[in-house]
């Protein structure tokens, strides 16, 4: 397999065009390459005056390969190595492991646990993902809140409901494996190489639902509304769980238990913090959700490209670095996508975004967000940005009128200090419903003046971003957990030999990659003491 580099490709290319490419480049006859695949694609541009690909790719050729390298002196050519990753077979683990929590670091962990042989247990406090669609549609239609079942919890983790970005900056090899278990499951073929790969909500659901039948083809168990509520130990040793499953106590013996509960876990927080296990703060960033035309965002990012189809719908990343210590930026990006309704707690109010596949509804949404000083916390409480959260949320919650209805307020309103009486050009997405109040009603003043002199500079940087008629709905505060379970390089919870704190939840991860690899990883380590 021969790999070549920094190719730069037209818009309308097609894979002739490219086998045509690579036999120049390897001064060999189109007939010698066998097949060609895409390994590595980025949209790149030259001040919108063009835009182009710029390309990595993998040529198979029949005869020697090392002698058709060296026909070509170009440096862009070389030999590409294949990646396998080993799953180490479990040998000597005397009671099933436990993985809790059933988002992308929960389900990995059961994964690479049950291809190893060892027959994973996966609880879930939340339902199947068809399930959980049902229950999730039904609260944003009428308001009806499953405080265990909704787009914090359930099969997928939080992630489930989102645009399905893969994040793929880590240099940890564990993500090709992750991208390849998604692609067999039914996710794009493409993820393997774009640079900013996305599933989308409605192809993700689908995913991860063949993951977990993958898990239990392999001899694991996904047990659904079963929420955790102890940590069993013995000596400095973990030795179990005790859950409640359909109303009945019930615990299970496990020398081994993945800890994968996800940034929204405040009641399981709470319980093990009183249960003695370490948990410390950890800083994250609150704000709110804008939406412009997703039009708008085309223009101002393409050009006279705007609307080519192999463009697709534009995205954008802004960030503010302030005198005041504070960073503003752009969050989880979902062009044509929506704002949705993601509380987990009841009378809070919490938006996120999301997109499916297509990316082709009316608006682009992101959130805007401020990141938080200690300070801002107010005490030095393991929980205490749990509790601001819940502040936040429930101010948010207030302001929108009740029923779980979304403050929102036009982003020139915003700016200029004043009430949002109308509608303009962009109707909020958010249901299952909203009412015009104030930002500043809800949001802390410091972070609410940060959002300003944030939104002041992005338009600097993205002349238009600051358009008079986007629709900032509130409040975004789960982007990332407000705590972490500390742990030691074998990533065991510290004093608890056997329990791995894994993920988002758990603070180790930022994203459905990130938390899926640590998931492996924690996988690793117990098959690590099986051999």
């Amino acid at each position: 397999m021969i790999k070549i580099t920094n190719l730069i490709i037209p818009l309308s290319y097609d894979m002739e065009m490219l086998k045509d490419i690579a036999s120049k480049k390897l001064c060999i006859e189109c007939g010698r390459i066998e097949s060609l695949a895409i390994s590595k694609r980025s949209l790149d541009s030259l001040n919108q005056q063009d835009f182009y690909f710029t390309m990595t790719i993998v040529v198979f050729v029949s005869g020697d390969e090392n002698d058709i390298k060296a026909l070509s002196s170009d440096r862009t050519v070389s030999k590409e190595m294949n990646f396998v990753y080993n799953v180490a077979k479990a040998k000597s683990l005397k009671k099933r492991p436990i993985v809790v929590g059933c988002g992308p670091a929960g389900l990995f962990a059961a994964l690479i646990l049950a291809q190893a042989g060892a027959r994973p247990i996966l609880l879930e406090r939340g339902l199947d993902v068809d399930s959980r669609k049902k229950s999730v549609l039904q609260f944003w239609q009428n308001g009806n809140l499953d405080t265990n079942c909704n787009v914090q919890f359930g099969e997928g983790g939080a992630g489930a409901f989102s645009d399905g970005k893969l994040k793929i900056g880590s240099r940890d090899y564990r993500k090709i494996k992750v991208l390849s278990e998604f692609v067999l499951a039914g996710a794009p073929p493409e993820i393997m190489y774009l640079t900013k790969p996305h599933i989308g909500t409605d192809r993700l659901h689908e995913a991860v639902k063949q993951i977990r039948k993958k898990i239990i083809s392999l001899g694991g168990e996904v047990r659904f509304n079963a929420v955790v509520t102890e940590i069993l130990r013995k000596d400095g040793q973990v030795c179990g769980v005790g859950f409640a499953e359909n109303g009945t106590y019930t615990e299970i013996s496990s020398d081994h238990v993945v800890l994968a509960i996800g940034h929204s876990a405040r009641d399981t927080f709470e319980r093990m913090l009183n249960g003695g296990i370490c948990i410390e703060q950890k800083l994250f960033s609150v704000g709110v959700r804008v939406e412009h035309p997703q039009k708008i965002i085309d223009d101002i990012q393409y050009g006279a490209f705007a609307g080519d189809p192999a463009l697709g719908a534009a995205d954008y990343k802004l960030a503010a670095h302030l005198p005041n210590g504070r960073n503003v930026f752009a969050f989880c990006m979902c062009p044509g996508g929506s704002v949705v309704a993601a509380t987990s707690d009841e009378n809070c109010l919490v938006t996120n975004g999301m997109s499916e596949y297509a990316r082709d509804k009316e608006n682009a949404n992101s959130a805007l967000l401020v990141t938080l000083l200690k300070k801002d916390f107010g005490s030095d409480h393991p929980l205490a940005g749990v509790m601001l959260q819940r502040e936040i949320e429930k101010a948010a919650f207030t302001a929108g009128g009740g029923g779980y209805k979304a403050p929102v307020q036009r982003l020139d309103d915003f700016l200029k200090k004043r009430k949002t009486t109308a509608f303009g050009e962009v109707m909020p997405s958010y249901l299952p419903g909203t009412g015009f109040a104030e930002v500043d009603s809800y949001l802390p003043q410091p972070i609410a003046d940060s959002l300003r002199q944030g939104i002041f500079e992005m338009d600097q940087w993205m002349p238009g971003f600051a358009y008079p008629d986007a629709m900032l709905t509130g409040v975004e505060t789960r982007s990332t957990s407000p705590v972490r379970i500390t742990r030691g390089e074998s990533f065991e919870a510290i004093g608890i030999k056997g329990l791995y704190p894994c993920g988002e939840g758990a603070g180790y991860a930022g994203g459905i990659i990130s938390a899926a690899v640590d998931g492996m990883q924690c996988a690793e380590q117990i098959l690590k003491g099986s051999r």
